[in-house]
């Protein structure tokens, strides 16, 4: 069973929708067809059958877009809606963790304070080592404070009376690590922060969370408890048993509430998704008239919304390698109460799953768009997470460029409020770099470059290798069609073309008052006929013939795994097809070259380091 929610249109310009922060892969707009697509996925991951019901929604411009209800939220009931009510679980951190945040803020604790000064029964813990300092504020944030992870025992404590809790931490507790030292996910110390919460502030932490977060921003269907919303509207969790799906009942508040005790509806949890995403100002700047507040009406200020989603320790979740023997895919990190995952092919997305008995749930959004998935589920740790992924990879495009860093307001200012765009300085730099590239002159390049850069390749190497350039790609100019970037305000990277190839630019600019050239570097493509031509030559041949052996004019260094760079290889070239050279990304052009290959079907780049007098292939890499 199936029932849309909600399809409302998305909000028009003047109230900020779907934001790009620069010109590359942002969307100004949902159709109807990217909601049916994202409804595809739900109703598809629903029909596996993990959950009786899934509620999910789409927030864009701060605002819900578009929702839908899948199953029933009672067996026998009907489907859910934006409005019912799911616990959901761990999803609640960060709530503990907002509040925490409020309460630094204020001045009533510091991160750093050893969490004993707020909760006494702390005090006497070893911590795993007689030489360990004490656990602190921001180890119990992070989950680094050394406790073993304690899913599902944490759960099942939800309801524990807050006095056995305190006998529980009296009594001492057992250290995987020493604190500080490692991420290891825990409930123990969410709900140790919540003890922190009462007596830092001498409020009950349920009625902190309910008067200094869900009051002010609206949270009407938000709480800790299953009486207190209409039960005809709130989900009914449950788990597989013997003859089906068995109700599971609702644990009472306790001492654990704060790492999963909060109730809530996909409405609600929109707006505090589009809370932590409007700490990121589409254009990009910071706080314009330096007061550090920020000028929205959330109870927390921007600057703490983005400590928490900042990467603060890596959780060593990951997998090992996109390619067999290749670079291991980036790092997901914890923030404060949130988890952060710096993706190839669509920069910071920010999250956190709930996994309870009864219910399972994701919150999902990408900081630089706007863009966030909402997914709750009524079975017991119900995978939301897969699901508000493949929604979010359908919603937001992939693109290098999406920023997320603020740039100081008065230098934004000059640079059309864009985050990350190059400083004015930056691009005066590149064309004066152009006109000394076409007609190198010393004088020119002493009042262009800081010192070291004559001193790390003497100008007239610098000629040479310009010469060089010259000769092998022929007369060349900026090229007019491919638009140069910058990886940040003090770089540029660009492409200089002729009619025999391309070769890529860079300069980095110093950080002086008055910024100059620290850096100057140009891709030297190999000479014609010399050992790394022919080898480059040579192995995309190969590339492109999926029958011939490995060609033997290309002898592999002993030192390198022949086997491993044929088979990674080949995996490269399976997915981009049939290869042709592109631009030269890097590369001395003797012994070594970096080179986009323009396949059918997408572009990739060889890498390939030879023995200039034996020609043997010391390493070749390849990326996507």
């Amino acid at each position: 069973m199936r029932v849309a929610c909600e399809d409302s249109a998305v909000p028009s310009d003047q109230a900020a929708g779907p934001r790009p922060v620069n010109a590359a892969g942002g969307r100004d707009h949902f159709t109807a067809g990217d909601f049916a697509a994202a409804d595809a996925i739900v109703s598809d991951l629903f029909a596996r059958g993990g959950q009786p019901a899934i509620a999910y929604g789409i927030v864009a411009g701060g605002e819900l877009v578009h929702s839908a209800g899948f199953g029933a939220r009672v067996l026998g009931a009907g489907a859910p809606d934006a409005d019912t009510v799911f616990r959901i679980a761990s999803m609640s951190k960060s709530f503990t963790a907002s509040a925490i945040l409020l309460l630094r803020d204020a001045g009533a604790l510091a991160l750093d304070d050893p969490a004993a000064e707020y909760v006494p029964e702390l005090a006497g813990w070893t911590c795993g080592s007689a030489d360990a300092a004490p656990v602190t504020i921001r180890q119990l944030l992070t989950m680094t404070a050394g406790f073993p992870t304690d899913d599902p025992w944490g759960d099942r404590q939800q309801g524990l009376p807050i006095t056995a809790f305190d006998q529980l931490l009296a009594a001492g507790v057992s250290f995987n690590w020493a604190p500080g030292t490692r991420f290891e996910y825990s409930n123990l110390g969410y709900a140790i922060l919540g003890r922190v919460l009462t007596m830092a502030s001498g409020v009950l932490y349920d009625e902190f969370i309910r008067t200094r977060l869900l009051a002010p921003l609206g949270l009407t269907r938000t709480g800790f408890n299953a009486d207190e919303f209409d039960q005809e509207n709130l989900a009914v969790g449950y788990r597989h048993g013997l003859g089906g799906w068995a109700e599971v009942p609702f644990d009472p508040y306790g001492a654990f509430a704060p790492m999963g005790g909060v109730f809530s509806t996909v409405s609600d949890l929109a707006r505090w998704v589009a809370g932590f995403a409007a700490a990121f100002p589409p254009d990009g700047t910071g706080d314009a008239d330096g007061d550090g507040e920020g000028h929205d009406a959330h109870p927390l200020r921007p600057a703490s919304r983005r400590q928490m989603q900042l990467p603060q320790a890596v959780t060593g979740w990951r997998a090992a390698g996109r390619l067999p023997g290749g670079p291991p895919v980036p790092p997901e990190y914890y923030g404060f109460g949130l988890f952060v995952d710096e993706d190839p092919s669509r920069g910071r997305v920010v999250s956190h799953s709930g996994g309870y008995p009864g219910f399972g749930s994701n919150m999902r959004w990408h900081p630089a768009t706007g863009i966030g998935v909402i997914a709750l589920g009524n079975g017991t740790y119900a995978p939301m997470s897969p699901l508000t992924g493949l929604v979010l990879d359908a919603l937001v495009p992939s693109s290098s460029a999406y920023q997320v860093a603020l740039a100081p307001a008065a230098t934004a200012a000059g640079q059309a409020g864009k985050a990350g765009a190059p400083w004015p300085q930056t691009l005066a730099a590149q064309d004066k770099a152009d006109r000394l590239l076409a007609d190198w002159d010393d004088a020119a390049a002493d009042a262009l470059f800081t010192e070291n850069v004559a001193l790390d390749g003497p100008y007239n190497e610098r000629r040479h290798t310009i010469g060089l350039i010259r000769e092998r790609i022929g007369d060349f100019t900026a090229d007019p069609n491919r638009q140069a970037e910058s990886d940040t305000p003090a770089h540029r990277r660009w492409w200089l073309t002729g009619e025999n190839g391309t070769v890529q630019a860079q300069i980095q600019l110093s950080p002086e008052r008055s910024p100059r050239v620290m850096s100057l570097t140009l891709a030297v493509p190999p000479a014609p006929n010399s050992s790394l031509a022919r080898a480059l030559d040579a192995v995309v041949e190969w590339l492109n013939d999926p029958g011939q052996d490995w060609p033997s004019s290309v002898p592999v260094a002993a030192s390198a795994d022949a086997g491993l760079i044929a088979r990674r290889l080949r995996m490269a070239a399976a997915w981009a097809g049939k290869c042709s050279l592109g631009a030269f990304q890097a590369g001395s052009g003797t012994a070594s070259s970096t080179v986009e290959l323009v396949g059918e079907h997408a572009t990739i780049t060889l890498s390939l380091l030879v023995n200039r007098a034996t020609g043997e292939l010391r390493q070749a890499d390849v990326s996507l």
